[in-house]
């Protein structure tokens, strides 16, 4: 028998909306959402118990006051609140303030220090040396340094900047995500817009790998409280987000496995005793035949989802794992379905790679095949229209594409 549980998610987006119709098919459960800024992901919802929008809540007195309110409201009713980020900002919020919260809710994190070793991409990349996951050749560049980028490296590169936080705390006009950049006086450029809207820190300069959205590859990691793996997959990125500033985010994978990448995964993880759910970037590199790992995130992305499609629910992995205490053995994915957040017509003609695309037709018409965003028990009809009209622009943003490999 279940006991009484409430998840408390922490964001408004499609990460946030997935995570509700997760706990919404496995627990019949309505979330209690907690964010900044109003999304139609999650607006309008009938699959959602509430939604609190807090200003400043990335600052830790107002996190702190929030979760002690939603305590206060929500704790006489249920026996365990299961508190759940679904952006790097929130869960590193969740660790830093984990003695603060450990007493009132229930949640699976890494520590601070193993945040650091992985969120910041110098040390992340060390320890992918060290334990043996396949990396790009990768450069870092101080912003603080007089001089420019003098290093004999080969075009074309991809800059990116090492702390998320800070760069896009700076924004300024021209901004993007990552940078490919051609010839050393681009480089240096780019280096130079950065320093100038006032971002610090080290600049990541990356040996660029070639290959469209199709070379992308993408994993999903369960470790439990004890940092034993239960679950990894591998998914072929069919696409992703083609503007500036939404490189990265993936709108349609197809499941896949590769038990050799997957065992490099979970030995490297339960290695630094990973605990919670993790989500791993890659680009498989035709040169040398090896999948080069990019990053990876410390929680659920939001294409993980596939799991949950695939049989494996993302919120039932939380209820057995901090309420019932359960070990379950690891799972290698093994499943034939299509993730989307993007419409069928949009597949069909912008996924570059022929095969992959006849693939993706055929698990379509064999009902292999599923968009999060329009689940059938979720009656909110404003958040269905405006989740229609997304899905119609999708249609104009591939097209006027700024995004070219």
């Amino acid at each position: 028998m279940n006991k009484s549980f409430l998840p408390i998610i922490l964001g408004t987006d499609i990460n946030a909306y997935t995570m509700s119709v997760s706990f919404h098919q496995q627990y019949n459960i309505k979330p209690v959402l907690i964010g900044q800024i109003p999304m139609w992901f999650t607006k309008g919802s009938t699959i959602i118990q509430d939604i609190h929008y807090v200003d400043n809540l990335e600052q830790s007195d107002v996190f702190l006051s929030t979760l002690n309110d939603i305590k206060n409201k929500y704790g006489d009713k249920y026996e365990h609140l299961i508190l759940i980020g679904t952006n790097d900002l929130y869960v590193k919020l969740i660790i830093s303030h984990r003695d603060l919260l450990k007493d009132d809710f229930l949640f699976n994190y890494i520590d601070d220090h193993l945040f650091e070793r992985l969120y910041y991409k110098k040390h992340f990349y060390d320890t992918c040396e060290e334990l043996g996951l396949d990396i790009p050749t990768t450069y870092f560049h101080s912003c603080k340094a007089d001089e420019s980028f003098n290093k004999d490296i080969s075009f074309p590169v991809i800059v990116k900047p090492n702390n998320g936080v800070e760069y896009y705390a700076n924004p300024f006009e021209g901004m993007k995500k990552v940078y490919k950049v051609d010839n050393k006086t681009e480089l240096n450029n780019v280096i130079k817009m950065i320093t100038d809207s006032g971002y610090s820190d080290e600049l990541i300069i990356q040996d660029f790998i070639p290959g469209d959205d199709t070379y992308m590859w993408d994993a999903v990691y369960y470790g439990n409280q004890e940092g034993k793996g239960e679950f990894i997959s591998f998914a072929q990125v069919a696409l992703q987000e083609h503007t500036s500033t939404g490189i990265g985010n993936y709108t349609a994978l197809i499941v896949r496995e590769n038990k050799v990448v997957m065992k490099k995964l979970v030995e490297f993880m339960e290695k630094i005793q990973f605990k919670g759910f993790a989500n791993f970037d890659m680009k498989y590199d035709e040169r040398d035949g090896k999948f080069k790992v990019f990053e990876v995130n410390v929680r659920q992305g939001r294409s993980s989802y596939y799991m949950t499609q695939c049989g494996h629910n993302m919120a039932k992995y939380f209820v057995d794992d901090l309420i019932h205490n359960k070990n379950k053995e690891l799972t290698y994915l093994s499943c034939e379905q299509v993730f989307s957040v993007v419409p069928k017509g949009v597949l069909k003609k912008y996924v570059s790679y022929k095969n992959l695309k006849e693939e993706i037709i055929q698990l379509i018409k064999n009902k292999k095949y599923g968009n999060p965003l329009f689940y059938k028990k979720d009656k909110g009809i404003i958040r269905w229209i405006m989740m229609v009209l997304r899905q119609i622009n999708y249609y104009r943003k591939y097209k006027h594409s700024d995004w070219k490999v």
